[in-house]
């Protein structure tokens, strides 16, 4: 087979967060694909095809992108962020499962700086300790387990990283997620929104769990929230990277 498939992040938003590798392949792929404003982020040329789609098809477009480089096309699928985190990797993976014809593909991934890691980064360093992140979204799992993993993080205090917190269609779920914070966590603890890192619409903002509102997230804020030892210095916000004594709710 002549053809090949990356599946590449492509940062936060900021072209300079782009890293070389990524860009290389994108100079020499055949084809983009993905979801619409990722591929939006890809300058046209003439002999490169952009195929765009909407973000509840992921596995149809995994399967496309296998059939093209299957073809010989040289293929990128894109994702925002790192491929890895919540994106297009594991479905490309998923989608070569029982696909013996697409397994000798040449099928690299090209990892990306994450949404998650770029605000952590502007707020100062409040994932310097233990962290797990949490995808809010309801879309391919139940709420209730969003919850139980919720309730299990807080419950071993870690800090944790929150993805696509409050969406239009599901404006509730991230009110449910700040009073289950609240309970476990008490309310001084410190939340980071961060909205659209790295764009010019950026907007960082940390708060205590008390002061802490659910229309302060949309699905382009990263809401970090720290562990029992994360304190401010300044206008930054870090977790130490020493525990003396665990301090559990």
């Amino acid at each position: 087979m002549s053809g090949w498939l990356c599946i590449a992040g492509l940062g936060p938003g900021d072209a300079q967060l782009v890293t070389p590798e990524v860009s290389a392949a994108l100079a020499e792929a055949t084809d983009i694909v993905g979801y619409i404003p990722y591929v939006a982020r890809v300058a046209p040329r003439p002999g490169l095809t952009l195929h765009a789609s909407d973000n509840r098809v992921e596995m149809d477009r995994a399967r496309a992108a296998l059939q093209m480089a299957a073809a010989g096309c040289k293929v990128v699928v894109v994702s925002s962020g790192d491929p890895g985190v919540f994106a297009m990797a594991a479905a490309v993976f998923e989608a070569l499962e029982g696909q013996a014809q697409w397994q000798a593909l040449d099928i690299r991934v090209l990892p990306g700086i994450t949404a998650m890691l770029a605000a952590a980064a502007k707020a100062g360093a409040p994932l310097g300790h233990d962290f797990c992140a949490i995808n809010l979204s309801d879309n391919l799992k139940p709420a209730s387990l969003i919850e139980a993993r919720v309730r299990a993080a807080a419950g071993a205090d870690f800090a944790m990283a929150f993805y696509n917190p409050r969406s239009v269609s599901r404006p509730h779920t991230f009110e449910r997620i700040l009073a289950v914070l609240l309970e476990l966590c008490g309310p001084d603890r410190l939340i980071t929104f961060a909205r659209a890192v790295s764009t010019p619409e950026e907007r960082i903002a940390t708060v205590t769990l008390a002061q802490a509102r659910a229309d302060m997230a949309d699905m382009r804020t990263v809401v970090i929230v720290g562990n029992s030892a994360t304190r401010q210095v300044g206008r930054f916000v870090y977790t130490p990277r020493s525990v003396a004594t665990p301090v559990l709710p």
